[in-house]
């Protein structure tokens, strides 16, 4: 006979079997929905404060995220459905205080039970509400009936929000890979096209499923869409420059700067927000950067004077804005405040006039460094409140400090709003036609637009010629002065003029 202690060893010996059985299964969907739920909490809170610490796309491509497909996928899926499961688990009451400072993985979990993969109870918030499953499937039901329709599928339909089809973007991080041997790596299982403005630009087709890419995890590639891959461009610094980008996370623009300057000279990444800068530092790490220093502080409160900053010459200026233009890119659609009615709200007046305000603060703020030749204003905006107004506002004081407007890509064709003289050498990209709403403005130094016009017989010496020559080449293919493009023949000829009656009266 077997004892009873035997069988007791035996029954728990079986049960440890069953469970290393279930195990891999279930403990990769309890990673998995951890994963999501971090993800999901911190666009919420983001939303709740309208300061999101990044996109969900860019939250899900952190280094720290591993199974990036599935848990895009889960937030996206949980976003979606979210009205519907907040109503379904407030009308079960069946949340403590305990599980509501958990609302992130409460609702994953709740998505699905409901809606999504068959859970076991792996892990004790699953066990908690499968326990609770009959009462929320109960609560469903009671709001099919609330919103008069038969089926979960017609419930669902009243929230469906349909897709934005758009190219994918990916831009080449020149520090690791160059653009021939990025091309070819991805055309091993997509279309690529390169991009006819952005060197570095690639194009793929709309879908195209990068998320566990190697280039993708290892920083190689960036996945960053045409408009926002301009700002850097636009300010065109040089290796060896010393570059300010002023509102720095969650980092995509500023590592693009590193590149463009070849990993050459110094990048001073401001950035104000804890959450934010552990973002902007997680992208740096992973593009290789080795002249980024990450400034956790205040853009405004930097002191213009203070001998640190004495050898600045360029200013990147991406503020926080409505993020108006890029709605369904971001995906910021799927989130509550869109739901609730704010995403039209956004336009209004409150937000959009403080929003205004510091804008044109920060913005005044970059045109005072008194050796900066170049500043760049970008938003992410629709809103003549927070792009032309803004220009316009600050016009004053740029020539007052020696700036005046430059044309950033002269052959793009949608420029400015009409509501200024000189609106049109400001650059935007149309939500319909582009997929995305962009605003760029570049501020440059008058001195250096003067510079450019000095014929090469006063310069000193063939290394003094030789670089003006080249600021001049790399100048007029990516702006144009304004407004010299006129003078600066006249200016030219009548010094020649003056030059050979000089030499005209020493010979005789």
């Amino acid at each position: 006979m077997v004892s009873s202690k035997t069988a007791a060893t035996t029954a728990s010996c079986a049960k440890r079997s069953k469970e290393q059985r279930l195990s891999k299964a279930d403990r990769s969907s309890y990673f998995a929905r951890r994963e999501a739920a971090k993800v999901l909490q911190c666009v919420l809170q983001g939303d709740a404060k309208r300061r999101a610490v990044g996109s969900i796309k860019s939250l899900v491509y952190s280094p720290s995220v591993r199974n990036k497909k599935a848990t895009f996928a889960l937030v996206c899926q949980t976003l979606k459905h979210l009205s519907i499961i907040k109503d379904v688990l407030d009308s079960a009451r069946i949340l403590n205080a305990k599980w509501k400072r958990q609302e992130g993985l409460m609702y994953i979990i709740t998505y699905d039970i409901l809606f999504g993969q068959e859970i076991s109870s792996y892990g004790d918030a699953e066990k908690f509400l499968l326990l609770q499953k009959d009462a929320i499937q109960l609560a469903l039901a009671r709001l099919l009936v609330r919103k008069k329709v038969k089926r979960v599928e017609d419930l669902m339909a009243l929230y469906q929000i349909p897709d934005v089809s758009k190219p994918r973007f990916v831009r080449v991080n020149t520090l690791k890979l160059d653009v021939e041997s990025a091309f070819h790596e991805l055309g091993k299982q997509n279309m690529v096209q390169k991009d006819d403005m952005v060197p570095d630009l690639l194009i793929l087709p709309p879908g195209s499923d990068l998320h566990d890419h190697p280039l993708v995890r290892n920083g190689s590639v960036f996945m960053q869409g045409k408009a926002s891959s301009m700002v850097a461009v636009a300010l065109g610094p040089e290796p060896g420059w010393e570059v300010l980008d002023a509102c720095s996370a969650p980092g995509n623009k500023t590592v693009h700067l590193a590149a463009l300057m070849k990993g050459k000279g110094k990048i001073i990444a401001c950035e104000l927000d804890n959450e934010r800068v552990k973002r902007l530092e997680d992208t740096v790490r992973l593009s290789g950067a080795a002249n980024i220093e990450v400034l956790h502080g205040d853009f405004l409160n930097l002191n213009p004077m203070d001998p640190s900053y004495s050898k600045v010459r360029a200013i990147l200026l991406d503020p926080s804005c409505s993020g108006s233009g890029t709605t369904a890119e971001r995906l910021d659609h799927l989130l509550p405040s869109y739901a609730a009615g704010d995403a039209t709200d956004v336009a209004g007046t409150e937000r959009l006039n403080k929003l205004a305000a510091f804008q044109k603060k920060a913005l005044e703020h970059a045109l005072s460094f008194p050796a900066v030749e170049k500043v760049v204003y970008s938003t992410c905006s629709i809103h003549q409140i927070e792009n032309e107004d803004v220009i316009k506002s600050v016009l004053p004081l740029a020539a007052s400090h020696g700036f005046q407007l430059a044309t950033p890509f002269p052959h793009w064709p949608r420029r400015g709003l009409p509501v200024f003289e000189g609106s049109e050498h400001l650059l935007r990209t149309d939500p319909v036609e582009d997929k995305e709403g962009f605003f760029v403005a570049l501020f440059v130094r008058k001195s250096i637009a003067r510079s450019l016009e000095q014929p090469i017989e006063t310069r000193k010496n063939k290394k003094v010629k030789s670089a003006k020559r080249n600021v001049t080449m790399n100048y007029n293919k990516s702006v144009m002065p304004f407004p010299f493009t006129r003078l600066s023949k006249l200016l030219l000829h009548s010094h020649l003029r003056l030059q050979t009656c000089k030499k005209l009266n020493m010979s005789t």
